[in-house]
C-alpha cells in the first residue's frame, strides 16, 4: 500500500518581536510605525527585528544597531520583551495543538506541523483551508498573526511560509501550499542563497562554479553534482533544489533541554567576538531556565565552523544552576576549549542546558563546590538574577544585565 503524501505546514510569526513588544507597550511601541525591537537604550547591541516599516530602510536583523539608527534615525528603539515572547510562543503552540497533536516548536516564532493522513478527519477540506483557520485560530488567541506554508517537506513548507509572509504590495497573503509533484517547480524561483544550511562559504564556492539560482542546479544531474562538490555535498544539493527533506515533525514534549543559538551574518574569527555572542546566548537561556522554574546540571557549548563542521563541549556540574553568572563561567571554558582544539571562523555559536530538574527548595541549589576556572552559584547571585529577572519583565530584558568580564 502507498503511503499518503506528506503534508508538512510551517507557521511562522509575522514580524513576532515587533508585535509582541506592541502588545506589551501599545500606548509606546504600539503607536511606533518605524519601530526596531533589540540591543539597548544607548544603541548597543545588534537588531532582533524591526518593523515592515523600518526594513523598507535597510534595517535587518543582527545588525548592529548603531547602524541601524543610522539607517532609519526616527526609529522607536525597544528591548524584546522575552518573558512575554515567551509566554506568547507557548500560547500559539497551544493554538496550533487545537488542529493536530504533532507540533514541533523549531523556534521560538515558528512550528512545524505534521498533518499527514488527516484528509478524513478534516472532511477533505484543503490544506489552504485548514491553514487559513489556524491562522485565524492563532490570532484569536494570542493577537498575533502568523503566515503559514505548505508541502510534503520542512523545507518546501518554511520557504513557502516565507512566500506566504505579509508584504505592503500584499497585505492579504498569509498561506501558501505547494501541491504534491510541484515541488520542484515551486523550487526554481529562489536563489541558491535562500536555501536553508547554504551560507555566505558555500554560496561563494558555489558562485565559482557559475551556479547562483536553483533553477541552475536543477538542470544538473546527480553525478555532475557529485562529481563538482563531493559524494554528501553533491546528493544533498541534488535533493534540497528539488525540495527533497527526509526531516520529520517531532511532536513537542516537556522540555528535556533549553537550547538558544545565533547565525552571524558574517563568520566570527576574534575570541572576544565570540565571547560577547555566548553570553548573549546564555543570558537568554538562563532567563528561559528560570521563567520555567527550572535548573540544569549539564552546559553545552556548539560552535559551527565556517566549512559547516559543527562542534560541541559539555560539562556536567556537581549542583544544578539557573544564573547567568555560574553557566558563563563554564560555557566561557568550554568555548576555549574548542577553540584550543580547531581555530577556525565560525558561523554560529550555542548553548545548551540539560538534565533539567525542577526548582525544588535551597537544598537542591546548594553552592557548587569551588574548582578553579569555576565559581560557584552562591545565594547573591541567585538574588541578583531574581531582581534582575523582576526588572526585566517590566522595563525588558536590557535594562540590566552582566557585563562578560565578570566571572
Amino acid at each position: 500500500m502507498t503511503a499518503p503524501p506528506l503534508r508538512i505546514l510551517l507557521a511562522d510569526a509575522d514580524a513576532f518581536y515587533v508585535a509582541v513588544a506592541r502588545l506589551v507597550d501599545p500606548a509606546g511601541a504600539g503607536q511606533a510605525r518605524l519601530l526596531i525591537v533589540g540591543g539597548s537604550a544607548e544603541h548597543r547591541g545588534v537588531v532582533t527585528s524591526a518593523s515592515y516599516e523600518a526594513r523598507a530602510f535597510g534595517v535587518r536583523s543582527a545588525m548592529p544597531m548603531s547602524r541601524a539608527i543610522r539607517l532609519c534615525p526616527g526609529a522607536t528603539v525597544v528591548p524584546v520583551p522575552w518573558e512575554a515572547c515567551a509566554e506568547k510562543g507557548r500560547a500559539i503552540r497551544n493554538a496550533l495543538e487545537g488542529f493536530t497533536p504533532v507540533v514541533e516548536q523549531a523556534s521560538s516564532d515558528e512550528f512545524y506541523l505534521d498533518l499527514t493522513g488527516t484528509e478524513h478527519l478534516y472532511h477533505e477540506e484543503p490544506l489552504a483551508r485548514t491553514a487559513e483557520r489556524m491562522r485565524a485560530a492563532v490570532h484569536a488567541s494570542t493577537g498575533l498573526w502568523v503566515s503559514i506554508g505548505g508541502g510534503t517537506s520542512k523545507l518546501v513548507a518554511k520557504l513557502a511560509a516565507g512566500v506566504a509572509k505579509p508584504t505592503p504590495e500584499l497585505p492579504g497573503a498569509g498561506v501558501h501550499i505547494v501541491d504534491t509533484g510541484a515541488e520542484a517547480e515551486f523550487m526554481r524561483r529562489f536563489q541558491l542563497a535562500d536555501l536553508p544550511m547554504i551560507g555566505p562559504r558555500f554560496q561563494e564556492r558555489l558562485g565559482r562554479l557559475g551556479w547562483r539560482t536553483v533553477a541552475q542546479v536543477q538542470l544538473l544531474d546527480r553525478r555532475e553534482l557529485v562529481a563538482r562538490l563531493g559524494e554528501r555535498e553533491g546528493h544533498w544539493l541534488w535533493e534540497r533544489v528539488r525540495g527533497v527533506d527526509a526531516g520529520t515533525v517531532a511532536a513537542w514534549t516537556e522540555a528535556k533541554s533549553i537550547s538558544r543559538d545565533t547565525t552571524f551574518a558574517t563568520d566570527l574569527d576574534a575570541d572576544d567576538d565570540l565571547l560577547r555572542e555566548l553570553l548573549v546566548q546564555v543570558d537568554r537561556a538562563t532567563s528561559d531556565l528560570r521563567a520555567d522554574g527550572l535548573v540544569a546540571r549539564t552546559i553545552t557549548v556548539k560552535l559551527r565552523d565556517a566549512d559547516f563542521t559543527t562542534r560541541q563541549a559539555s560539562r556536567t556540574l556537581p549542583e544544578p544552576v539557573r544564573t547567568d553568572r555560574a553557566v558563563y563561567a563554564v560555557s566561557r571554558d568550554l568555548l576555549q576549549k574548542l577553540r584550543t582544539a580547531r581555530r577556525t571562523p565560525a558561523r554560529l555559536i550555542g548553548v545548551a542546558l540539560s538534565q533539567l530538574e525542577r526548582l525544588g527548595g535551597e537544598a537542591q541549589l546548594a553552592l557548587l563546590e569551588t574548582e578553579r576556572a569555576q565559581p560557584p552559584e552562591t545565594e547573591k547571585d541567585r538574588s541578583l538574577a531574581n531582581a534582575i529577572d523582576a526588572v526585566r519583565d517590566r522595563f525588558g530584558p536590557d535594562a540590566l544585565g552582566r557585563a562578560r568580564t565578570q566571572g
